[in-house]
């Protein structure tokens, strides 16, 4: 009887996709630790109006970016979802319009784009998943610059 070798489960990379106004985002699903219905926040006096505010998570202060504010001329909307990033040894919630799904990332149709898609240079590539283009964000490389 031959012998076969177990070849390792190589699970493909999954994506978050997510609702910027007019756009779909996605995310690697590794850095995504929870998703949250809209919690309230307490805004801080001074801090741009990107960042939400505070949110307590059982017993954990966290704050919370606007995605659509920072990227667009107005707020995500009221009922939209907050996820949970992991960041720098930190957990930092992410307001988006809507949560979609996970899908699996396609191998294959990324490209970087030409030009600046969304503000702050955050795309990194773009494609396409079921007949919708998929703008891929560094949301990590953005929550540096908005965390500094």
């Amino acid at each position: 009887m031959a012998s076969t070798a177990s070849q390792p489960d190589i699970a493909p990379r999954q994506l978050l996709l997510f609702r910027l106004a007019d756009h779909i985002g996605g995310i690697e699903l590794e850095i995504v630790r929870e998703i949250l219905p809209p919690p309230p926040a307490t805004r801080l006096p001074g801090a741009p109006r990107y960042v939400r505010g505070l949110i307590n998570v059982r017993g954990t202060v966290i704050t919370v970016i606007d995605l659509v504010a920072r990227l667009y001329d107005r707020p995500a909307r009221p009922d939209g979802p907050v996820m949970l990033i992991e960041h720098q040894n930190r957990v930092i919630g992410v307001a988006v319009d809507e949560v979609i799904e996970v899908q699996p990332l396609p191998p294959d149709g990324w490209q970087t784009p030409i030009g600046d898609l969304l503000p702050g240079g955050i795309v990194y590539a773009m494609g396409e998943i079921d007949s919708q283009t998929v703008l891929l964000l560094d949301i990590p490389g953005l929550l540096t610059n908005v965390l500094v």
